[in-house]
């Protein structure tokens, strides 16, 4: 153990040749810096005079102290403080002069004609040493920001700290993949003794926020090869050629590390559809895709590199990019279904205190829709609430305080709202889930509340009892109608349209768009589908064609505005029948501010439903309305 310890004790060759570097390195700059300062103190703050000048000034008088001989130079002080030199011939009368007007002077012996020369030409020479030494310096640091500018820098993981497959709850399929791909780095021949090729890529692709990027952190912590990670961002900078020599260079280091895991993150960065009829086909970021193209499956493939990446828009990356041999795989990461968020929810919960109430069932089936990056910052609002409120665990009311907050935001007590806004907004809420309430086929209200929240005055939730993935027309036509029944209930009761129902309208506009021109639900347009053409500029966002007529561009604007009226005539017909009902639903949403879902039913006379009927009933969407 001595032996070892001494031996880490020794400086290595590395950092004692970069301490003689550096010990030369200001060893020349001190002596520059005094060299110049000599040089600076005795000329350069001197002025040249002629000859004849230097003797006009003598017979006047206005030399001060002494003046110094030296190589046929005279140096001196004028009494007005100037210091000059001058060149002196040989006057043989120059000494009679100075004697004549009682003028001081020295006479110092001539120097050497080689230190005159050692001196002048060290200043030159330690300048082209200091270039000299920068220039060596930064094109043999690896380190170096200026001159190592193209040269990739990828993260390593950390081994000790490092994200398994444990750490991921739900993505099953996707989990599932990653493993055989994992398998096939550590024992290649179980695969390739039946004839099959390691994958050359893998892609993620799937909504903000669903684990693209915890997966690939897991595959790095389950593999036992190196694991490369860089951002597409990384790759893209504003000198030409620099992208694409940073993507040589990562394949460079990746394989030295042969067999390993090269992990691209935000891959639309860097994979963009090239040249698409806008702008020049020659750019910085399309130079880099040719590289990464050519390096992935080209003339230089290496085996043994695997290739992973991450997108939440595969709609915009070049066909060449994602074409088997480049990336074989394309795992989609989808948002977490019931069973998934109950996984998820266990995960983030298992080191915090929770009640004896708890239960993640119902938390999972008041999550729909919400991704995994949703539910794990909903843990973290509701341990935040419960440490507020001075609590030792925490509680269900606390995570369905912060399921409201993470959906809608805080709550805003202190916006100081009139009587008469409260009554409209009362109508509208009492309006929204009247309708909801007796309408078949849509989802349960699970509460509603008039407490303004986020950008939202009041607030109907509706959640799902399960989660479903295909929905009938006439879902959406009773959908329609409860969007429109807060509008309704205004006009009825108040007789006037009031700005509440923005959102609303917009939601509805949308809805009766897609159900004529995506799905054929218009029975006077029929079963075509009038959606828009591909995008001329890439990314599809910049501009549409439309592969339809302007007269039936006409017909469809009819249909959407017809289908949206008699869903509010439905809507307004169904309150009009139960107006004593929406009367007593506003007065008690007056005074309790919020109702849950048995309150609800109790006002409007609805049997209870029983398991169906209470907390267990949550969330999908909710109607944010006024």
């Amino acid at each position: 153990m001595a032996n070892k310890t001494d031996k880490e004790q020794k400086p290595p060759p590395q950092m004692k040749n970069s301490l003689a570097r550096g010990l030369i390195f200001w060893a020349l700059a001190g002596i520059l810096l005094v060299g110049l300062a000599r040089l600076s103190d005795f000329e350069g703050k001197r002025k040249e005079l002629i000859y004849s000048q230097v003797l006009k000034e003598i017979h006047n008088g206005n030399i001060k102290d002494s003046l110094v001989i030296k190589d046929k130079n005279i140096y001196g002080q004028l009494s007005d403080g100037t210091k000059f030199y001058t060149y002196s011939p040989d006057d043989p009368e120059l000494f009679s002069i100075l004697r004549e007007y009682n003028v001081d002077f020295k006479v110092e012996p001539s120097s050497n004609i080689w230190l005159n020369i050692l001196v002048s030409t060290i200043p030159v020479l330690l300048i082209f040493l200091l270039i000299w030494f920068f220039i060596y310096r930064q094109v043999s640091s690896e380190g170096s920001r200026v001159m190592s500018f193209s040269k990739s820098r990828p993260i390593m993981p950390d081994q000790k700290n490092r994200t398994t497959f444990e750490d991921v709850a739900g993505c099953k399929e996707a989990k599932e993949e990653l493993q055989e791909i994992i398998q096939f780095l550590r024992d290649p021949r179980k695969f390739q003794k039946l004839g099959g090729k390691i994958p050359k890529g893998v892609l993620l692709i799937g909504p903000p926020g669903t684990g693209k990027t915890l997966l690939a952190k897991a595959v790095a912590g389950e593999a036992k090869v190196p694991f490369l990670s860089m951002s597409g961002s990384d790759f893209v900078e504003m000198f030409v050629g620099v992208g694409a020599s940073r993507v040589r260079d990562l394949f460079k280091q990746a394989l030295k590390l042969n067999p390993c895991i090269i992990f691209i993150d935000e891959l639309d960065a860097v994979g963009r559809q090239r040249f698409a009829g806008v702008g020049g086909g020659h750019d910085e970021r399309e130079q880099t895709l040719n590289q990464l193209l050519v390096q992935m499956d080209g003339f230089q493939t290496e085996t043994g590199i695997i290739v992973m990446a991450a997108t939440n828009r595969p709609d915009v990356l070049d066909p060449a990019l994602v074409r088997p041999g480049r990336f074989d795989r394309t795992i989609v990461v989808s948002l977490p279904d019931i069973r998934a968020r109950e996984e998820i929810i266990s995960v983030h919960v298992r080191n915090k205190p929770l009640e004896d109430s708890f239960d993640r069932k119902v938390i999972a089936r008041a999550t729909a829709g919400m991704s995994g990056a949703n539910l794990e910052n909903m843990v973290n609002e509701a341990a935040l609430l419960a440490a507020r409120k001075n609590k030792e665990k925490i509680g269900m009311d606390d995570f369905e305080e912060a399921k409201d907050k993470v959906m809608m935001g805080v709550e805003r007590r202190s916006l100081v709202i009139s009587e008469e806004e409260k009554r409209i907004i009362a109508y509208h809420e009492a309006g929204h889930t009247l309708v909801q309430k007796f309408l078949p086929d849509v989802h349960p209200v699970h509460k509603v509340t008039i407490i303004p929240r986020g950008q939202a005055l009041g607030t109907t939730h509706i959640f799902p009892e399960k989660d479903r993935f295909i929905e009938s027309d006439t879902y959406f036509n009773n959908t329609l109608c409860t969007l429109l029944s807060g509008r309704s209930a205004e006009k009825m009761v108040f007789g006037k349209i009031f700005t509440g129902a923005e959102n609303d309208l917009k939601v509805a506009t949308e809805l009766a768009r897609n159900m004529v021109c995506e799905w054929g639900m218009s029975e006077k347009l029929g079963p075509v589908s009038y959606s828009h053409g591909e995008a001329v500029f890439l990314g599809r966002d910049m501009g549409q064609q439309k592969n339809y007529s302007e007269e039936t561009a006409r017909e469809i604007d009819s249909e959407v505005r017809n289908i949206l009226e008699k869903a509010e005539k439905r809507a307004y017909n169904l309150l009009l029948e139960h107006r004593d009902k929406l009367e007593l639903l506003a007065d008690t949403l007056l005074k309790k501010e919020t109702l849950k879902s048995e309150e609800i039913d109790e006002i409007l006379g609805i049997p209870p439903k029983g398991a169906d009927n209470g907390h267990a009933e949550d969330r999908s969407g909710s109607q944010v309305d006024n």
